[in-house]
């Protein structure tokens, strides 16, 4: 294997908060309880609200607590 064969293998570490939203955003997709089309995430089901609550709490922890 070459050296740039082993680079592109690689995947950069995905940060904890983009993870999470892009957790609960494909979950709204494929959602058949009620989180697709809806407004707010805490009008969908519980397993979206779940994720969406995941994310804010990351989103809190990269931000500080003023987030």
């Amino acid at each position: 294997m070459t050296h740039e064969q082993a680079r592109t293998t690689v995947r950069p570490a995905e940060i904890p908060m983009l993870r999470a939203y892009r957790l609960w955003f494909d979950h709204t997709r494929k959602c058949d309880g009620g989180c697709n089309g809806v407004p707010k995430a805490q009008d969908g089901c519980e397993s979206g609200r779940e994720l969406w609550g995941a994310y804010r709490l990351a989103r809190i922890e990269k931000g500080g607590a003023t987030s």
